[in-house]
């Protein structure tokens, strides 16, 4: 097993719930017609695949997907949705487990690379996509873009929610590369909040383009969301396309 923390059945039992706007028209309309362009007639492995918030709309649109999930809960919950016939799913870690056959797309949304908590391991997942890959196939990855640049000196949190139901703040070592999100979630009207945290190896895109060449991959596009609007210094995230040579 990798380094990453293993999803609990309560974590994945109100995963959808607390994922709503993730999981609107508006952020999947744009993410699935990015990915079924690039699947093409072929198939799609989703890394990560969770309880299927992409995977399986993008099968509902005709695209033969397969995943992999570290944690058997947020498997157990993709699976009311869609059963092993439609939508199968293997139980592993994204940076050694294989699946069989080939795919013409394998993707990793939503800052899953950062689950792994080294720089070894972000690297061999880059490898497993490659081994999965078609010649000519691609790799993509959704990521936020480090905040480092809100940090003044001496400080080492910054907040990304302050909302009525959430609120919540990354704290980074800059030494380590290891960002905590914090998150306090109110539950109830009587003031009660959840109180949660999860650990995260933040990357560059530079250093995402090594461990992509490593692999034997080429950059082909990076943009700074589904929608394909440009990538710039002022971006908040990219989605990065890199390509397996034919």
């Amino acid at each position: 097993m990798t380094s990453s923390e293993l999803w609990t059945r309560a974590t994945a039992d109100r995963y959808d719930a607390e994922e709503t706007e993730m999981s609107s028209a508006a952020v999947l309309g744009p993410t699935l017609d990015f990915l079924a362009e690039l699947a093409g007639d072929g198939r799609a492995l989703e890394f990560a695949i969770g309880t299927g918030r992409v995977g399986v709309p993008l099968r509902e649109r005709g695209v033969q997907v397969a995943g992999i999930e570290l944690s058997e809960h947020m498997a157990a919950v993709l699976r009311r949705k869609a059963d092993e016939v439609t939508l199968p799913v293997t139980i592993g870690d994204m940076a050694t487990t294989l699946v069989p056959g080939e795919f013409t797309l394998v993707y990793l949304v939503y800052n899953t690379i950062t689950n792994l908590l080294t720089q070894d391991e972000q690297v061999e997942c880059f490898r497993n996509a490659a081994r999965h890959l078609t010649p000519g196939g691609r790799f993509v990855i959704e990521l936020g873009v480090p905040p480092l640049r809100f940090l003044p000196p001496g400080q080492v949190a910054v907040p990304f929610d302050v909302s009525e139901q959430h609120l919540g703040f990354d704290t980074f070592d800059l030494v380590e590369q290891i960002l905590v999100s914090h998150h306090f979630t109110r539950e109830g009207d009587d003031g009660r909040y959840r109180r949660s945290n999860s650990r995260h190896r933040y990357a560059w895109p530079a250093e995402l383009d090594l461990m992509a060449r490593i692999a034997g991959l080429e950059l082909e596009r990076r943009v700074a969301d589904w929608d394909g609007s440009p990538f710039t210094q002022d971006s908040a995230k990219h989605v990065s396309v890199w390509r397996k040579p034919s």
